[in-house]
């Protein structure tokens, strides 16, 4: 029995994380002064504070093999493979105010938070 076309095809998986307008715009910007061996920027989750995880955004020079990679329009989007699991669902904006600006994650695996805010829980 020959496979039909239908049979064959794969369905694409959405992205783990959900990056809006804002968030896709400091990426480029980040991007636009990146160190010259940088790919991209790497979202991961690194044990640390007082809840046990905590959110961080870096540039990567090297994709790693489990890592999840989102093209944006202003550079390349990674999830350390390892923290997958924690993010899946998340929204990521960037926020500017005042007094602050920083990346804010929206976050349905997040148990709890520490009272400053650095750190979550599963």
């Amino acid at each position: 029995m020959a496979a039909t076309d239908e049979a064959t095809k794969t369905r694409e998986r959405p992205a783990a994380v959900v990056l809006t307008d804002a968030a896709e715009a400091r990426i480029a910007e980040l991007m636009a002064r990146a160190p010259d061996d940088a790919i991209g920027v790497k979202l991961s989750t690194p044990r640390r504070g007082c809840s046990g995880l905590a959110y961080s955004v870096d540039y990567v020079s090297e994709k790693q093999s489990f890592d999840e990679k989102i093209e944006t329009p202003g550079g390349t989007f990674y999830i350390d493979g390892a923290s997958v699991l924690y993010l899946v669902g998340s929204v990521m904006d960037w926020v500017e105010d005042d007094f602050s600006a920083g990346f804010t994650f929206e976050n349905p695996n997040a148990k709890g938070a520490c009272g400053c805010g650095e750190s979550f829980m599963v």
